[in-house]
């Protein structure tokens, strides 16, 4: 274990030796570097104590000496099971920085533009000085303070006026496993124009299983009518770290859907803040995450309305197993100007053992007095009227149990657009859901009687 000030004091090494490799950046970049790591140095990593991480212990993350992951080059054929088809670009992403040698980035029509965060700091700092950094709170939020200070590369898209991605890019992030436990802090910028359309998809995945830190964050700007679908989805290893942050400014008329899928990794944090700051805005926050032996899987979400006539929709639904413990935390704030504000926050979670935990705080402040919002929860176990009903169809007791979990798993699925990226969804939902049956789920896969329907309503 170290202490606080060594901890400190590593962060501050890695620090001092970034900003004296990174020199010649522009002035107003390294001010967002310093002003992100006097914000880390400031606030620290956050407690319990703190009400938006009451139910989420980072001491492990933070008593464990990280350092920024050295370069290193993998082969194709070592990411080749991460490869999706139907996708107009694959960006790979080795430690933190962009691999262009098993990438596949095709020239796209004007005016879309896919590259590395670090090649356009390069070539055209001036352009992303408008977006970059501009959103994220880093007073708030020590990860993305973090990320502010030690961010070096990352994903590039701008779809610009008008244009239309015709199908989705993909975000690899890999981490590979080293002699020590490595940090990366990655960044991406995506700016979609005025009624312009895209589709993305983040994933991060590992090589290995050494302890490793990823703490990525992302803006999201949608232009006035820009429709965009996001997805992030996170399958490390169990040893891994996961700490992500997708920060949605939204403008007049845009439609925006989040699909979060959490499947690995042993700490994992997914932080979405979409804020409709155009007047008639729209946001879809949709995610499932499956947890099982000892992972721990938190979900905060801060969904804010500035403005008026704007919709949002938030859907969670968590299933856990073993001894997993899952967290949904959603925050709708809605601001005195924002009058006619429509917001829904609904968090599902089915319980697979006795021992999976789930804590779930739905929350609306509201400033304004025109407005329809309502937040709820459930949390429960396998219904033994729907299992019986199955048994009498003749389906044996471990198949019954697998169709159930699924369809719970398939509210998610069905709120997704048809697309590459919702195949590829569903392919890894439905294998994650065999192997942990295959694995002796007590509740998917052998004949136990659960407590029968147990429901928790919260409303």
């Amino acid at each position: 274990m170290i202490t606080a000030s060594e901890q400190l004091h590593t962060y501050l090494e890695s620090f001092t030796e970034l900003e004296n490799r990174l020199a010649r950046e522009p002035r107003w970049l390294r001010n967002l570097r310093e002003e992100g790591f006097a914000g880390f140095s400031e606030a620290g990593f956050p407690t319990t104590h703190d009400e938006d991480w009451r139910f989420t212990n980072v001491s492990s993350l933070a008593a464990t000496p990280f350092q920024l992951a050295a370069p290193e080059k993998v082969r194709a054929g070592e990411v080749e099971r991460f490869k999706v088809s139907g996708f107009a670009a694959r960006l790979v992403f080795v430690n933190g920085r962009f691999a262009p040698e098993i990438s596949t980035v095709p020239p796209l029509a004007r005016p879309i533009r896919v590259s590395s965060l670090a090649e356009e700091i390069a070539a055209n700092p001036a352009g992303l000085e408008p977006h970059l950094g501009r959103y994220l709170n880093t007073q708030r939020d020590a990860f993305c303070a973090l990320n502010a200070a030690f961010f070096e590369d990352g994903a590039y898209l701008r779809i610009g006026k008008g244009g239309v991605l015709e199908s989705p890019v993909h975000l690899l992030f890999v981490t590979t496993a080293g002699d020590r436990p490595v940090m990366t802090h990655s960044r991406n910028l995506i700016v979609v124009e005025q009624e312009a359309q895209a589709t993305l998809v983040e994933e991060y995945v590992s090589l290995g299983e050494q302890p490793a830190f990823s703490n990525t964050a992302t803006e999201l700007v949608a232009g006035e009518n820009a429709v965009v679908s996001h997805y992030m989805i996170e399958r490390e290893h169990r040893q891994a770290f996961n700490f992500s942050t997708l920060r949605i400014q939204l403008g007049r008329s845009a439609n925006v859907a989040s699909h979060s899928l959490l499947l690995g990794g042993g700490l994992v944090r997914n932080n979405v803040h979409p804020v409709l700051a155009g007047e008639g805005a729209e946001c879809l926050i949709n995610g499932l995450f499956i947890g099982s032996g000892r992972q721990h899987m938190d979900n905060y979400m801060l969904v804010e309305h500035q403005s008026p006539h704007c919709a949002s929709r938030q859907f969670y639904n968590g299933i856990l197993d073993r001894q997993a413990h899952g967290v949904f935390h959603g925050r709708i704030i809605v601001h005195p100007d924002a009058q006619k504000t429509d917001a829904k926050q609904t968090n599902r979670n089915l319980l697979l053992s006795d021992d999976a935990r789930i804590d779930t705080k739905p929350q609306l402040e509201i400033y304004a007095d025109d407005v329809k919002c309502t937040h709820g929860a459930t949390i429960g176990q396998i219904d033994e009227d729907a299992l019986f009903y199955l048994r009498s169809r003749g389906i044996d007791e471990a198949s019954a149990r697998r169709v159930l979990v699924m369809a719970f798993a398939n509210e998610c699925l069905d709120r997704m657009s048809g697309s590459a990226a919702r195949e590829h969804v569903e392919q890894l939902v439905g294998r994650h859901l065999l192997e942990l049956a295959d694995n002796g789920s007590p509740a998917v896969h052998s004949g136990r009687r659960d407590r029968g329907r147990n429901f928790e309503e919260v409303g």
